[in-house]
């Protein structure tokens, strides 16, 4: 770990990645509560994450593409100042006393846009910075530091709404422009030519290397599904209002609970990454998902809900470990950026898509019904996965070649 803090181009990454994971939970539990305040409709926090899903869905491979072909640096710059875009326009409607929850949609497709740039720029960049034997240590902190901040933000978020949604927006807005102030110190880094012919080869290159590697196919895909039946977090702004009767400070705190267990578990695994049994381990987290959803989806208590989310979290951990381990170790760097797009595109289905899922069966079956649907729906996932993918629950060591 000491190795790792004496490289001043990690440091910075990780400062960034705290500033930005403190700034976008704050933006989306402002977004959920006011458009859940503005209809009084669960459905309409569904299309909250349709409406940042189909734009990512849209510009992930392209952005994958882009981050192998352009400087990395270059296109964090763009991707912070696309998200600093959204949240000033969220400012501006909300200081001008908007009611409309048509123009805080709007406002989601640029958000979409430079998260689906960021993700596969940023995740390329760590493996550049670090050595290979430092890298399953660099994931864990990292994805840990990442969560550090995620307890904070969406606490933060919940309790400054109370003061007005403006507020929260002009707050993150600010976060965002100091993050692209801090990535112009990045490491330039011209990218290896691509030897590809062909623009949609290229493209679709990410996609044909996963399809190649099972072990790679199903941690990504495990992820998609388990999290697509198990997305609960769309719904928790109902659960804070109209079932736990806790309000946006609770609901801050609903939505900071998974990080906890998830920095808890990452802390651990930054300073004692896995040894042995891997894969076995991931789809024991995932079931453990799956379970933890359960007991959210039932609990009426706010120390048991906050209990279950923070154990759902830690388990979502290992997955993350795991995958990303897995995903930067077997991939050459020429491929990191489609490859990471790849594994982002399936990432942000298995959350914005799984919102879209969970608001739509909230509105069919109720929000009870809806949660604890889908977490069998995800023990189910790890039961068929198990069986599709014997390679990845045969997966030992991480720092070897799948």
């Amino acid at each position: 770990m000491r190795a790792l803090f004496a490289n001043r181009q990690f440091r910075l990454l990780i400062l960034i990645r705290v500033t930005t994971s403190l700034a976008l939970p704050m933006l989306m539990v402002a977004v959920g509560w006011n458009i859940y305040e503005l209809t009084n409709d669960p459905v309409d926090l569904g299309y909250v994450g349709l409406a940042v899903f189909l734009p990512q869905m849209l510009m992930t491979l392209p952005a994958g593409h882009a981050a192998d072909h352009f400087p990395r640096r270059s296109m964090l710059l763009f991707a912070y100042g696309m998200l600093a875009l959204s949240a000033a326009l969220l400012t501006l409607g909300a200081a001008l006393g908007n009611r409309d929850p048509l123009l805080i949609f709007a406002a989601l497709p640029i958000y979409a846009l430079g998260n689906a740039t960021m993700r596969p720029a940023s995740q390329s960049l760590l493996p550049q910075v670090v050595s290979k034997e430092q890298l399953p240590s660099a994931v864990a902190f990292s994805s840990s530091s990442w969560q550090m901040a995620s307890i904070a933000g969406p606490a933060i978020g919940g309790l400054l709404y109370g003061l007005g949604p403006a507020l929260v927006y002009g707050l993150v807005s600010g976060l965002l422009a100091s993050v692209m102030l801090l990535a112009t110190n990045l490491v330039h880094i011209q990218p290896a030519a691509m030897t590809d012919s062909g623009v949609v080869k290229r493209l679709l290159a990410g996609v044909d290397f996963v399809r190649a590697r099972p072990v790679l196919l199903g941690a990504i895909s495990l992820d998609l599904f388990a999290v697509l039946f198990g997305g609960a977090t769309a719904l928790l702004p109902v659960y804070a209002r109209d079932i736990l009767a806790v309000g946006p400070q609770g609901l801050g705190l609903l939505r900071a609970a998974p990080a906890v267990g998830a920095l808890i578990c990452g802390v651990t695994l930054a300073n004692r990454p896995l040894q042995r049994r891997a894969g076995r381990i991931m789809f024991l987290c995932v079931g453990g998902f799956g379970l933890a959803t359960i007991i959210f989806g039932m609990s009426r208590s706010l120390p048991l809900s906050l209990a279950a989310l923070a154990c759902l979290g830690a388990c979502d951990m290992v997955s993350i470990y795991v995958r990303q381990t897995l995903v930067q170790i077997n991939t050459p760097d020429a491929m990191r950026g489609r490859v990471s797009a790849v594994s982002n595109l399936f990432i942000g289905a298995s959350n914005e898509l799984g919102e879209f899922e969970s608001g739509i069966t909230a509105g069919w079956f109720g929000t009870v019904p809806a949660v604890v649907l889908g977490g069998v729906g995800t023990l189910t996932v790890v039961l068929v996965w198990s069986l599709i993918f014997p390679q990845l629950r045969r997966v030992d060591r991480l720092d070897e070649q799948a």
